[in-house]
């Protein structure tokens, strides 16, 4: 997959954050847990790969079964693993997502991980240079301080270098207070030439309630464009000249984890292809709503015929 804008470059995404190995409660059997994979960027590049796109991941992990697994993972999806760095002194990040009527819940068990020991002289510039995007999030700048400078230079880098930056806040105040998270986060999206934030975010960060206005203050942070996900309504893009809304995609939902991440990974996936801005947000919508009729972050993550034919419906 590839456009005018990527002659030259090895990758169209390359994507850098925390991967984590996820257990999952079953349904029938809340003893129980399904193994699998998560990770917000980890996520988003393996969405990406699955459309089509040429994507390598920057991340750290340990020496364990975890960390393998994940380079499994990678392997199989064709995410290139060439930034992928072993800590033999820290362990890769485990989470698991329980279900009930409130809906579904996380438990993180990332403290020291290897991903969070991320420092600024680990990023490998030279595989940003070689992409025309970055790809980015809130939760690596949150897991510590020294991951949160890694993630900032790693910005830097692409910006000096001409590659453009997608970024997701992915707001997380179990992992650091607002005080300290909004600065750092409106310091990235004002770098970003595409902003993806959840509605549910912003309105913590901006202290606006409106979506219009929300969007309007979103672009006032100097993001070049911005990409608003209002979850089961669909999304608001826009870039600074025309707003585009694209309604969401009824489904039978039954997890709804990593819906954003899928998103955002079909997004720059087709916005890297040369899609028009509601184009890619009506594929990415229609991406995300299908995964969530599966569970685990990974495993109901479409392919290009499954969406196209739900576009095909209407929806």
């Amino acid at each position: 997959m590839s456009n005018a804008t990527n002659v030259g470059k090895s990758f169209d995404i390359v994507a850098m954050g925390e991967p984590m190995v996820e257990f999952n409660q079953l349904p029938t059997d809340h003893r129980m847990y399904r193994h699998g994979f998560g990770g917000d960027t980890s996520n988003f590049a393996v969405a990406a790969a699955r459309q089509g796109a040429r994507v390598a991941y920057i991340t750290r992990i340990g020496r364990d079964a975890f960390g393998e697994s994940l380079l499994g993972l990678w392997r199989d999806e064709g995410v290139d693993a060439a930034g992928v760095a072993i800590d033999e002194n820290a362990h890769t990040g485990v989470y698991f997502v329980t279900h009930s009527e409130k809906g579904h819940a996380f438990t993180y068990l990332r403290a020291g991980s290897a991903a969070s020991r991320m420092k600024r002289e680990d990023v490998p510039t030279e595989l940003i240079e070689r992409a025309t995007y970055l790809h980015v999030s809130g939760i690596s700048q949150a897991i510590s301080e020294s991951a949160c400078d890694a993630v900032l230079y790693a910005v830097e880098c692409a910006r000096a270098a001409g590659v453009k930056v997608s970024y997701d806040p992915n707001l997380r105040l179990q992992l650091w207070d607002l005080e300290r998270a909004k600065p750092n986060i409106l310091q990235i999206a004002s770098l970003s030439d595409h902003f993806l934030p959840s509605l549910d975010d912003v309105r913590k960060l901006s202290g606006l309630d409106d979506p219009d206005a929300i969007h309007e203050w979103c672009l006032t942070l100097g993001a070049k464009a911005v990409t608003l996900k209002i979850g089961p309504k669909g999304v608001m893009a826009g870039d600074g000249e025309k707003r585009w809304r694209v309604p969401g995609n009824p489904v039978e939902a039954v997890d709804a984890t990593g819906a954003g991440d899928c998103f955002d990974g079909a997004f720059i996936a087709r916005i890297a292809a040369g899609d028009s801005i509601p184009d890619a947000a009506r594929y990415a919508n229609a991406a995300a709503a299908l995964t969530t009729t599966g569970y685990t972050a990974i495993d109901p993550i479409p392919r290009p015929a499954a969406v196209k034919a739900m576009l095909a419906r209407g929806g």
